[in-house]
């Protein structure tokens, strides 16, 4: 079994045992580090990937650290006797794999499995107490419409010129 993980900005195809150079890792060795934003998980042959992969883990352990590859930087300007040379080694951490696993369903589903079905009794007293609330709510009211700010201007106006009622 093989999974496709993310660390430190570059994916990695891992198996239980190996040895990978990851960027540096704060930790001790010795420390466990889980990796759960997997991409791909192989089951002998069956690939597993998106919303299956969710429950996936891998499981690795701090080894130590080391000094990566040396990468060289050259500048150069040409016509102007410009060039920099210079080097850089990046730290990095060994991290040995030590399990990679699907894992269980998630816990949602199994209380979804184990939770008791209604009695019959009680799906009838649902189903009557649903039918008197839809009865009792009135159909929807179409919504109001909106006033122009020229309406609200005018009506203020129309109502102080209506006469009031004399005695």
């Amino acid at each position: 079994m093989y999974a496709v993980i993310k660390a430190g900005g570059k994916q990695h195809r891992v198996k239980a045992g190996d040895v990978i150079e990851v960027e540096l890792v704060h930790g001790q060795p010795g420390d466990a580090v889980e990796f759960h934003p997997l991409l791909v998980v192989d089951d002998d042959g069956k690939a597993y990937h998106g919303k299956d992969v969710a429950r996936a883990l891998v499981v690795g352990r701090l080894v130590g650290e080391q000094k990566g590859d040396k990468v060289k930087v050259f500048k150069y300007r040409p016509k102007t006797g410009y060039s920099r040379r210079q080097g850089h080694r990046q730290l990095m951490t060994l991290l040995e794999i030590e399990d990679v696993r699907l894992g269980a369903r998630p816990a949602a589903s199994k209380k979804a499995e184990e939770r008791p079905e209604p009695e019959e009794a009680d799906a009838s007293e649902a189903g009557q107490a649903a039918e008197a609330a839809e009865a009792a709510e009135p159909a929807e009211k179409p919504a109001p419409k909106r006033q122009t700010a020229r309406a609200a201007a005018v009506k203020p106006a129309a109502e102080e010129a209506e006469p009031a009622d004399s005695e």
